[in-house]
């Protein structure tokens, strides 16, 4: 037995020192270690879609929006801009948003969608605010899923009903309508039809709170299909406050046969008057005269009720009883109550919501797939959608350019390409433009050159663009249009969001798939087929997609498609391909056999959202899982170290109900993992044994796709465009011990030599500043000082930042973790009071490219770290070239120092010779000659911004436009840049030589100068 053991132990022994070290021990610090390091929003500013809306009540500049993913978010300037209000708090996917008219301060907001597309997000219940927004409590149905109206009573700001659509996927008894009369903190469900169906418009009547319709639909949403309609859909009406109802469908003139969703309303300035849009066979709009007690088809046109799931909004005018809109891909206006129509379009389309003012029916705001606009004339002018940060992406990949840029398809719009920093001070629209593909697609921009660009969308769509020269051509694979069709009519199957990616070894080989594998060597000229259908191939979810009303065949729910894949980019021809009917199959031969190594332990009929091939060992790999359009909302993610023989689930540490879309490999730390869910961020350092928030600053919204790109982390969301975090490699140096230190200072990343400033805006993307990034953490704030110093390699101090302030600028800390950022510039030339310049400025050159370290001193602890600074690869110019710059500029800085220093001592010398009490017989002399020095280095006429165009600049102002001329970019200082330094130098030491003597001769036999030279560098 004790040899038995001793073998045992010794086999545990052998096994632990063979482990690689992310699997032997934890390394994750906390997170108070890093936090410093945080998500920069890079943009789009272009609204992505909006589900609810509505102004303030005797507000003409206040309204909200709830977007779709994207959190609640509020205007108090009539749409110029939109602050993001739920973050810190809730956020995700939003459906209704409400503002009491009995406190305009207590404001209600409900997560989840009624627009429920293929991309659909469910959100977190319902929230109140009692201070406009600024701050937010829970107000309970936190597994509602889907709540599609909130309505408050005008009177009673706690008396509250909600229509809850409940969970899209599967039958649940959440649904139904609910009423609280306690601000949330209890809810009773007062209207039920069935587990299939869900309420979905609510509305009281104005004139009468106790009064309420409200319309439940019968609604289902699978991978592979849309249901709309069924014996639950109907429309009800309650007179006592939701205690009783009656069924109005059974009501004469109604639709009869199966009902799907329907929209109603009631015009304020006549109860009797109901408005309905429902979907049946025989829909349209309907009115009653009587309260609902009869109807009367009033318009059949189909422009008003296509595609019904997605639209069926309806609104009676809150000033004209024969006035009501109806909302569908565009806006419909009747005035003649519901008989005809007239179509309009908000500046983007596919209309959800609408707010008419109670008092201003000129005044209203929409929700449409662009975000919210506002109107003040009644939709003849609406406000821009440009200012909203809100844009849904399914995927993101990069380019090699400089600086690269990112790429993604924003849902409801093109797809966009996007710098992920400049040399200004924010992302721009000049910053973005549309790519290759549509609004669904994966992206590939060419390795050899990244103005080529191919991109996907639904239908099988696929597109070359050549952005140097503004063409593009279509490359589909088979291009044999589907719409309406459904997936068992395909040749091959599509789906919405199909790969699109280049091979890591062969420049010229593009993958996309269907069911099957495809390549093209020839840039899409022709195709080769070379896989089997890698999918389960189910007949029974082949069908066409909708009904049983209305068909709804675009292509999101094609099924048993490839829909996600990967080529490792150790070993050509190792290719993983995952299935939306959940299998994963392997090639290790290029394509000519392929495996299935689906996990035996994993649940059938899982998407699998993303496969990453792992960028240390060719037979491993990672993917992410998905079953919550089966109503599973658990993560999934796995990995292999055998070419997917076997597989090992790695979810501890996530939340149960944050379900995966992506999992990443950084490839700079092996063991580095990043995941992104439906609700929020993670990193795992030990190889996926364990998980950890990696959410920072990052709203609460779904994560769809990641990439890392030179140490940094770009995360595409479903209703917050991309965000970045700039410097992984803080992460990866962060470690536990770091809590138990006085001070840590992290090695900085290796940084561009290029500029940039970053400033936060409501209607650009943050920038990233130029320069090195530099983290530290502190226990406590310092007692004295903390000192941050840039050397060169030669260790000589370039810059020092105090926190007891240097020249005016204070090192601000605390304790905990910090950033600083040094532009790379070192000390400024010195100035003086009063200095007026044109056309010239002060600034101290950037250092050259090469090596570097910064040094950080805490009440007297001294830490010190190396890092490079790296030449902008956009300049063709030499290591001397831009030495050559930063020596040259440095001249024309200490210069200038010298000329400004001279200034100031001749005021200084004027002064103290005009105070004295006994005044020397030359003075009048000594004061001429002073005078004219400085005037000749000096315009002192100047006294404003726009002087020196009527006073000739001076000396010192020409050489300071040489430190514009050729600190612009980076390159060698010109010839004639030499030459007119030369000239200028010349000229300027004649006059320094000039105060030199005076000063000598005579000032210092009249004056202590030293003293006076002492006291101004002590006010430096």
């Amino acid at each position: 037995m004790k040899k038995q053991a001793f073998y045992w132990m010794l086999a545990i022994c052998i096994q632990l020192l063979i482990l690689p070290p992310y699997v032997q021990a934890q390394q994750v610090p906390d997170s108070t270690v890093y936090d410093a390091l945080s998500w920069r929003l890079i943009g789009p500013f272009r609204g992505g879609r909006a589900d609810g809306v509505t102004g303030v009540p005797g507000s003409t500049t206040n309204y909200y929006f709830a977007s779709a993913g994207g959190g609640i978010w509020k205007t108090l300037d009539a749409g110029k801009t939109w602050k993001p209000m739920s973050d810190g708090f809730f956020g995700g996917s939003m459906g209704a948003v409400a503002v009491a008219q009995s406190d305009t301060a207590v404001v209600y907001a409900g997560g989840g969608e009624k627009t429920v597309r293929g991309n659909v997000s469910f959100g977190y219940g319902v929230w109140r605010s009692s201070d406009a927004g600024e701050t937010w409590s829970r107000a309970g149905l936190e597994k509602s899923r889907f709540v599609s109206r909130l309505r408050i009573h005008p009177d009673n700001e706690d008396v509250v009903y909600a229509a809850v659509l409940g969970d899209l996927f599967k039958p649940d008894p959440t649904r139904g309508v609910y009423k609280t009369v306690d601000g949330g903190a209890n809810w009773e469900k007062v209207l039920f039809t069935n587990d299939q169906a869900g309420a979905v418009d609510l509305i009281l009547d104005p004139n009468d709170p106790e009064t309420l319709y409200a319309s439940t639909w019968e609604i289902k949403r699978t991978p592979y299909s849309l249901e709309s309609g069924g014996p639950g859909s109907g429309l009800f009406k309650s007179s006592d406050g939701g205690k009783t109802w009656i069924d109005l469908t059974e009501k004469e003139g109604f639709p009869q046969g199966t009902l799907g969703i329907i929209g109603i309303t009631v015009s304020p300035l006549n109860s009797n008057r109901l408005f309905a849009i429902v979907e049946n066979e025989n829909g349209g709009v309907f009115m009653s005269m009587d309260a609902g007690e009869t109807w009367t088809k009033t318009n059949e046109d189909r422009n008003l009720r296509q595609r019904a799931w997605y639209y069926s909004r309806i609104y009676a005018d809150t000033q004209d009883e024969e006035t009501v809109y109806v909302l569908n891909v565009s806006y419909h206006k009747s005035t003649d109550g519901g008989k005809t129509f007239k179509g309009a379009n908000a500046p983007h389309g596919d209309h959800h919501d609408l707010w008419i003012d109670p008092e201003n029916n000129q005044r209203m705001i929409i929700a449409d797939d662009g975000g919210a606009q506002i109107s003040e004339d009644g939709g003849k002018n609406w406000t821009t959608y440009m200012n909203q940060p809100t844009a849904q992406f399914y995927r993101v990949t990069t380019d090699n350019s400089f600086p690269y840029r990112i790429y993604g398809a924003q849902q409801d719009n093109s797809t966009v390409r996007i710098n992920h920093r400049n040399d200004g001070r924010s992302i721009s629209e000049e910053d973005w433009e549309p790519s290759a593909g549509g609004e669904s697609g994966w992206l590939a921009p060419d390795p050899d050159n990244n103005d080529i660009v191919y991109g996907g969308s639904y239908g099988g769509y696929l597109t070359r663009v050549d952005h140097d020269k503004g063409i593009s051509r279509s490359v589909n694979v088979y291009p044999n249009n589907p719409m309406g069709h459904g997936a068992e009519d395909m040749k091959y199957r599509f789906q919405w969001n199909f790969p699109i990616f280049f091979s890591p070894h062969d420049s010229d080989m593009l993958y996309t798939t269907s069911n099957r594998f495809h390549r093209s060597t020839n840039e899409g000229q022709s195709w080769e087929v070379f896989s089997p259908d890698l999918t389960r191939n189910d007949p029974s979810k082949l069908g066409p997609s909708g009904g049983p009303i209305t068909k709804d065949n675009t292509g999101v729910e094609y099924y048993a498609t490839i829909f996600t894949a990967a080529e490792s980019p150790l070993k050509q021809g190792v290719i993983w391909a995952g299935s939306d009917d959940g299998l994963v199959h392997v090639t290790q031969d290029n394509g000519v056999s392929w495996q299935n190594v689906t996990p035996t332990d994993m649940p059938e009929w899982l998407q699998i959202n993303s496969i990453e091939a792992s960028p240390f060992d060719a037979g491993e790999a990672y993917f992410a899982a998905t079953g919550y359009k089966f109503g599973n909302f658990e993560p999934y993610l796995y990995k292999t170290k055998d070419y997917g023989k076997t597989w090992t689930k790695i979810t501890s540490g996530i939340d149960s109900e944050h379900f995966t879309r992506v999992i990443r490999a950084d490839p700079a730390m092996k063991g580095m993992l990043y995941a992104g869910t439906e609700t929020a961020m993670y990193y795992s350092k030990d190889d996926g044994a364990s998980w950890h928030s990696l959410q920072l600053n990052l709203p609460t919204v779904p994560i769809t796709d990641l990439a890392v790109k030179d140490n940094n982390l770009i995360a595409a969301t479903q209703g917050r465009s991309f965000w970045i975090i700039d410097d992984l490699t803080v992460l990866h140096q962060a470690t536990p011990d770091i809590k138990g230190k006085s001070m840590h200072l992290f090695k900085p990343q290796d940084s561009y030599r290029m500029d940039g400033s970053s400033r936060k805006s409501l209607t650009d993307g943050t920038n990233r500043a130029g320069g090195v990034l530099v983290y530290y953490y502190i226990n406590d704030e310092p007692s004295e000082e903390i000192k941050i110093e840039f050397l060169d390699r030669q260790k000589q101090v370039l810059k020092t930042f105090s926190s007891k302030g240097i020249n005016g600028d204070t090192l601000k800390v605390k304790a905990g973790s910090n950033e600083f950022n040094w532009n790379l510039a070192v000390d400024d030339a010195e100035g003086f009071d009063g200095l007026i310049m044109w056309a010239a400025n002060l600034r101290g050159p950037k250092v050259p490219p090469g090596d570097y370290s910064v040094r950080m001193t805490v009440d007297g602890e001294t830490q010190e770290q190396d890092f490079k600074i790296l030449a902008d690869p956009r300049y063709e110019s030499s290591q001397a070239d831009l030495e050559a710059q930063y020596e040259f500029m440095l001249g024309v800085r200490d210069k200038l120092t010298e000329v400004h220093r001279t200034i100031k001592l001749i005021r200084n010398y004027r002064a103290e010779l005009d105070s004295m009490d006994t005044k020397p017989a030359n003075l009048e002399q000594i004061q001429a000659e002073l005078t004219q020095i400085e005037e000749t280095l000096y315009q002192t006429k100047n006294k404003s911004g726009q002087d020196p165009l009527n006073f000739p600049i001076r000396l010192n102002n020409k050489l300071a436009h040489l430190n514009s001329v050729v600190g612009n970019g980076s390159y060698p200082p010109t010839d004639q840049a030499q030459e007119v330094r030369g000239e200028l130098v010349e000229k300027i030491d004649v006059q320094l030589a000039r105060f030199r003597k005076v000063e000598q001769d005579e000032i210092s036999k009249l004056l202590n100068i030293d003293e006076m030279k002492m006291k101004l560098d002590e006010k430096k």
